[in-house]
Order: structure tokens, then C-alpha cells, then sequence
């Protein structure tokens, strides 16, 4: 099979047809064989990502985790995401990861998505039987302002575990040490 583009695809998007598109310089999802495209994320949203990594590296190491940003996870056949964030038993090889592996996925919302990334996407993780959701949500208007949100799965839903305000820290002893200052979040 050829390189694949989006102009000449016709019908439902398989996950080998998605694959051949290769890396592309916008997310590209494949939900139930629709495609989902975002632009690429702001320069807030990307700063937020790699503290929010740096702040939970050395715990998820420590437990044995790897952290990945931005990274495909099949979370069902047909469904692959990318995730702002995924942290798991991931082959340090790997281009693809199956939900079974993680154990946290977090989404940072954007204008466009923060809807998506509360209702859909939390949804979407749950029934993968993903154990955590770290929500992280900036205030649109200056990114001077974060509250972070920890879900836990119960059952098939997602119950909030813990919270942080802008200047508080989010902490947990689960799914391994957390402490992640909101302070530290933000690059003023």
C-alpha cells in the first residue's frame, strides 16, 4: 500500500490505512473510521505539557512507568487517540500503545477540544479501562490560572479522586507518589 493522503481516501479509515499517513504536524485521531483533526497545539498548551511531564517523571520511573506526550494509543479497535500525556509499561520502542499498558492518560484542554477532552475522551478512557484521568485545565484567556483534576475508574466511570486550585498542589500517594504544584505548571 502507497502513501495515503487525505484527499483521495474514500470511506471508513482503517487502523492500517491511518497508520500509513504517517507523523503529521496536526493530531490526527482515528475514531470508528472518521478521522478527528486538531491543529497542533499553542505554545501554553505545549509549556504545560513538558512541566507537567517533568513534574511526574522521576515518581512514574521510580514505579517502573514511562511517560510518552503526544503519543498514538489504540484504546479499542478502530480508536486510536493522542493523548496530551500517557504513562505506562511502554516499550521505549514502541510508535503505538495499547491501552493495557497505561496506567494514566491526561488530556490539557484547548479552546477547541476542552469539551471533548471532559465529556468524549474521559468516556473513551474509561471503557479502555484506562485506572487514571489527570485532566489539566488552563484559563483560556492569559494561562495565568490552572486547576488540576484526578479521576479514578470505578467501574466504567471515572470518580474524582483529587483536586488542585491555581496555587494549590495535587497530590496522591496512587497510582504512585503526585505532587504536582500548579505554580509549577505555568511559565510567567
Amino acid at each position: 500500500m502507497g502513501q495515503v493522503t487525505l484527499d483521495d481516501h474514500e470511506g471508513p479509515w482503517t487502523e492500517v490505512e491511518y497508520l500509513a499517513l504517517g507523523e503529521t504536524i496536526n493530531r490526527i485521531e482515528l475514531i470508528d473510521g472518521s478521522l478527528w483533526v486538531s491543529p497542533g497545539p499553542n505554545f501554553p498548551h505545549q509549556s504545560i505539557s513538558y512541566r507537567l511531564t517533568s513534574a511526574l517523571h522521576h515518581e512514574a520511573r521510580t514505579a517502573g512507568y514511562r511517560i510518552a506526550e503526544a503519543m498514538n494509543l489504540r484504546i479499542a479497535e478502530s480508536r486510536i487517540l493522542i493523548p496530551d500525556l500517557i504513562v505506562g509499561r511502554i516499550d521505549r520502542l514502541a510508535g503505538i500503545v495499547d491501552a493495557a499498558s497505561v496506567t494514566l492518560v491526561s488530556e490539557i484542554t484547548s479552546p477547541s477540544n476542552a469539551a471533548t477532552d471532559r465529556g468524549q475522551k474521559a468516556q473513551f478512557y474509561a471503557a479502555a479501562k484506562i485506572p487514571w484521568y489527570l485532566l489539566v485545565e488552563p484559563d483560556f484567556a492569559g494561562y495565568d490560572s490552572i486547576e488540576l483534576r484526578l479521576f479514578r475508574l470505578d467501574g466504567t466511570t471515572y470518580v474524582e479522586h483529587a483536586t488542585a486550585k491555581q496555587g494549590e498542589t495535587l497530590t496522591s500517594d496512587l497510582p504512585f507518589p503526585i505532587a504536582i504544584s500548579t505554580e509549577a505548571l505555568l511559565d510567567f
